[in-house]
């Protein structure tokens, strides 16, 4: 089983925190769309042999596309690729754009999962994050949204500067009031050359403080395993039967295709990505081309996202798999490596497979970086 992503690079305005990539402008939005088509034909053949079980519409804000948009791609997909007779369809959208005539409409076609960009349920957050909604706009959409759609996951972010524990709390049991099976939280990261991390250069914005992230992630668990939620992957918390299919098969190192500007595709053997500009992306694939770069992962690569993605979920490493897939040299080291991690309580080894403790569930990508087999 596989599955098809698709990047729309859209936005209304740019989030200060946000590194992904967009354009505000709307302009090149049909031509775009049209380029999008094409690239989904042009590209069917290297799914030939797989089964698509898992569309998902990530951005950029894909809900600023109208629902006949929506559907246009969606019928290229089957078209021209073997789905699923039930896929999981999910669309990334923003409460902004949730009008309770744009939700029907979506209940309607073959999304079947929403993934809504909440962040937080206060005033003052959203305004330092920059996002085009308010607070009100956060709870309306997820009182309509609730009433249509039973498979809805809500992002959140913490370690927000000023935000108090309490505010977290409340954040996390104000999203909880709302049934929804699945939540999305990250902690709040400065990335290079975005808004936010100017406004803290500049003394305008707090910095973003690590321990209270680290606070905030512990409150997050210990709220959601209260609300019974399983933790199945780092920064993603489900009822049962309503985990990301999608994102479960990126960490459990499934096939994919990424069509669209800047969207990564995986094969199993190859890693692509393509350009990361709209003009250049919409050019090349009206000229027939397909605008992207290949690197061929060596035994190296797929050992050490394989470690990445494994500890970052319930699933964990398996270390039969690290011996069957890469051989002793890779297990002996593997092993030897976790030990200074196990002694710390920081990782433990349950039926041969390594997994993070509770402890060393919010330090699981430095652990695992320093897991990986380097040259």
């Amino acid at each position: 089983m596989s599955g098809i992503y698709i990047h729309i690079p859209f936005c209304k305005q740019a989030c200060h925190y946000c590194d992904f990539h967009f354009s505000t402008s709307l302009k090149k939005k049909d031509e775009m769309l049209s380029a999008l088509v094409s690239e989904l034909k042009m590209r069917k053949d290297e799914f030939a042999d797989e089964t698509v079980a898992t569309i998902y519409f990530g951005g950029g804000t894909p809900s600023v596309l109208s629902t006949k948009e929506i559907q246009l791609l969606i019928d290229t997909v089957y078209e021209n690729y073997k789905v699923i007779e039930s896929p999981e369809v999910t669309l990334e959208a923003n409460p902004d754009d949730l009008s309770e005539e744009k939700i029907i409409e979506l209940s309607q076609s073959p999304i079947n999962r929403l993934s809504i960009g909440i962040q937080s349920f206060f005033e003052e957050d959203l305004k330092l994050m920059n996002r085009a909604h308010n607070a009100e706009e956060a709870k309306k959409s997820l009182l309509l949204a609730t009433q249509y759609f039973s498979n809805i996951s809500v992002d959140l972010i913490y370690g927000i500067p000023n935000m108090s524990n309490e505010r977290w709390r409340e954040n996390i049991k104000m999203a909880l009031s709302f049934g929804v099976p699945h939540i999305s939280s990250y902690a709040l990261t400065v990335e290079p050359k975005t808004a936010l991390e100017t406004f803290i250069k500049k003394g305008v914005i707090d910095e973003v403080k690590d321990e209270v992230a680290q606070e905030h992630f512990h409150i997050l668990i210990e709220e959601l395993d209260k609300a019974s939620f399983i933790h199945y992957e780092l920064s993603n918390f489900g009822k049962e039967g309503f985990f990301s299919k999608n994102n479960s098969a990126y960490w459990q190192g499934k096939k994919y295709i990424g069509i669209g500007p800047s969207a990564h595709s995986f094969n199993g053997k190859e890693r692509s990505w393509n350009v990361a500009n709209n003009a250049k992306y919409i050019k090349e694939i009206q000229q027939g081309k397909l605008p992207f770069e290949v690197e061929e992962l060596s035994k190296k690569d797929n050992y050490n996202e394989y470690i990445m993605t494994g500890l970052r979920t319930i699933w964990g490493v398996s270390l039969d798999k690290i011996r069957e897939d890469f051989g002793c040299e890779f297990a002996v080291y593997l092993q030897k490596q976790a030990e200074k991690f196990i002694v710390q309580d920081l990782l433990y080894i349950e039926k041969q497979t390594l997994k993070t403790t509770k402890k060393g569930k919010f330090l699981t990508d430095g652990i695992a970086s320093d897991l990986f087999k380097l040259d």
